[in-house]
């Protein structure tokens, strides 16, 4: 900074791709800071730093930043407004002041809002550096490129050809008179070609761009990652590899009179400046992105195939956790540990698909817990139990035909009546959502209220939203849909085909935390009402959520008062499915832990 003469430096939890999970390359946030969340903003100035980051983390952050000398910003809306009332706060000698950030990673329209702010800000004038990779002199260690190979994700589990997808994109290029199309998001790039491959922890993707050309698709990838024979395919499919370092290069050099698709969510700071002059930006969502978030049936049909090996996994596991409850030393790293090798005994199994959340009793209250070998809580010891309480996992994983994530609370003792009337309210909030019938296009973010329904009415809410979008053998966490507060967007729109989350929660700091979540699959179902008339608005087309995820609810968990009998139904329903779906899975001592934690309630 002092060389260069910048008076702040801005370290985002992003890569060139915009990624949720970053390659190691570009972790320079949690580097610099020592924070390890997966989201938030290092602030560097010439005398202090900050870190920015929302309620998930709060907790977290104050741990890892404590003797660090970097200051926790707690963020409670939206962040450039608060980046810019710290920098506002800098003492800054005469003439503009320069913050410093990586352009290649900052996202478009994030780096557009702060670019205004900064011109708008009162008292010293500040200006923004956004071409140089701020990493690249002060981190001499910096680890290297990921090398993985890129594989093919093939039939059966890959059901709808390269060769198709392209073509799909191409004829939406055309409808919208765009003749090229630029995809930098990781999972898009990796659904459009039926590739895979594991440069970024848990998400089973590798680096790279995409340019889509009306008769040619080239893909920028490091050299060495597709072998001799992939390539060919592509080729054969007009798809030809390039050195992934040459991709701004070959953005630069798009014609006079191209018309370029670009996804403004999607797109980087860096991206978009390297678009030549005489080349017209059209902004839209991914054409991807929408199709990718529309599971056909083929793909279902392995989604649900998946599940049920994952519900297996899981019955095994919690089999032997209570078998070994007071007869062996159990942590919250055990319970890692242990889940994850029963599902890596599954067919089809590739990865996690998140770091897995295992939080005991306080620990289950911080909603992005992870237990690390030196803070972690036993939950038993071979002369018995430590305590009673609650159990929270949250876990989920990578397989050829499907990604899971699934959350599920477990009494370890007995329950307390506070304890079972929080995790009855939570319940009845994941079945108000589970249930629902709506018309199909409702903007997802509408639903979000039928899932905290039962905590608002009792004064209670959760920080984090209801539900996210989920890949198929792709990214735990995928758009456009939202179940959440967010503001609702036209992209927003339900279809059938999208598996997303219900998962609300309830966090008691300090004494417990609970979360209830299924995936559910949008499907179509007759009209609420089949005898309208057709053009009225009532003769529509319906959706409703098929419960994909087959895993027991802990009945010992709940306070049955505060259950309707329509309620009770639902439940004893849903047990009666996990126990048909995966009886021909499992055996031994699974097979009596799933009989026994489905009967009727």
């Amino acid at each position: 900074m002092a060389a260069r003469g910048w008076h702040a430096v801005l370290l985002p939890s992003s890569d060139p791709h915009l990624s949720e999970y970053l390659p190691a390359r570009w972790e320079g946030r949690a580097h610099f800071s020592g924070f390890t969340g997966s989201s938030g903003t290092l602030l560097v100035a010439a005398d202090r730093a900050a870190l920015f980051t929302d309620s998930r983390y709060w907790t977290q952050a104050e741990a890892e930043l404590a003797g660090t000398g970097v200051e926790l910003v707690k963020l409670d809306g939206a962040p450039v407004p608060a980046y810019v009332a710290w920098l506002g706060a800098l003492p800054v000698s005469d003439g503009p002041a320069t913050l410093a950030a990586d352009g290649a990673v900052m996202g478009l329209a994030q780096t557009q809002q702060l670019r205004d702010a900064l011109t708008g800000m009162t008292g010293a004038a500040w200006q923004l550096h956004t071409r140089e990779d701020v990493l690249a002199e002060a981190w001499p260690d910096r680890p290297a490129l990921p090398a993985a190979p890129v594989y093919e994700h093939l039939p059966p589990h890959a059901s709808t050809p390269r060769a198709d997808k392209l073509a799909a994109m191409r004829a939406a290029l055309q409808e919208r008179g765009a003749t090229h199309h630029w995809v930098a998001t990781l999972d898009d790039l990796a659904w459009v070609l039926n590739l895979r491959g594991a440069d970024v922890e848990y998400n089973p993707v590798f680096l790279g761009h995409l340019l889509i050309a009306p008769d040619r698709a080239e893909l920028f990838v490091g050299v060495g990652k597709v072998d001799t024979a992939l390539a060919a395919r592509l080729a054969a499919d007009g798809v030809q590899c390039r050195p992934y370092d040459e991709a701004l290069a070959a953005l630069s050099a798009l014609p006079a009179g191209a018309v370029l698709w670009l996804d403004p969510k999607r797109t980087t700071w860096g991206l978009r400046e390297a678009v030549p002059e005489g080349v017209r930006v059209l902004e839209a969502i991914n054409p991807s992105t929408l199709a990718k978030s529309r599971k056909t049936e083929a793909e279902s049909e392995h989604i649900r195939e998946a599940m049920a090996r994952d519900g297996a996994a899981m019955c095994a596991f919690y089999a032997w956790l209570e078998q070994a409850l007071g007869r062996e030393a159990i942590s919250e790293l055990t319970v890692d540990e242990r889940m994850t090798a029963e599902r890596a005994r599954q067919p089809g199994y590739v990865s996690l698909s998140f770091p897995t959340i295992a939080g005991f009793n306080a620990n289950g209250a911080l909603p992005h817990y992870r237990a690390t070998p030196d803070a972690h809580a036993m939950i038993s010891t071979p002369q018995g139990l430590v305590a009673d309480g609650l159990l929270l996992i949250d876990s989920g994983a990578q397989y050829l035909g499907g990604t899971t994530d699934i959350t599920r609370v477990w009494a370890i003792g007995t329950p307390t009546p506070a304890q079972k009337r929080d995790f009855t309210l939570v319940l009845k909030g994941t079945m108000a959502l589970s249930r629902t019938r709506f018309p199909k296009g409702t903007l997802a973010p509408m639903l979000d209220a039928i899932a905290r329904a039962p905590l608002w009415a009792e004064g209670l809410d959760f920080g984090h939203g209801t539900g996210h979008g989920v890949g198929y053998f792709l990214n735990v966490h995928e758009g456009p849909q939202s179940i959440s507060k967010a503001v609702p967007h036209p992209d927003m729109a339900m279809h059938a085909g999208m598996i997303t989350s219900i998962e609300p929660g309830l966090y008691r700091p300090g004494q417990w935390g609970i979360r209830i979540e299924n995936l559910v699959l949008n499907v179509a179902v007759p009209s609420a009402r089949p005898d309208a008339e057709p053009g009225t608005p009532e003769h529509g087309d319906y959706l409703a959520f098929e419960t994909l995820s087959l895993c027991p609810i802990d009945t010992r968990c709940i306070d049955r008062s505060l259950l309707r009998e329509d309620e009770v139904a639902w439940l004893d329903a849903y047990h009666q499915t996990v126990r048909e779906r995966l009886l021909p899975h499992v055996d031994g001592a699974a097979r009596d832990w799933l009989v026994a934690r489905t009967q009727p309630l």
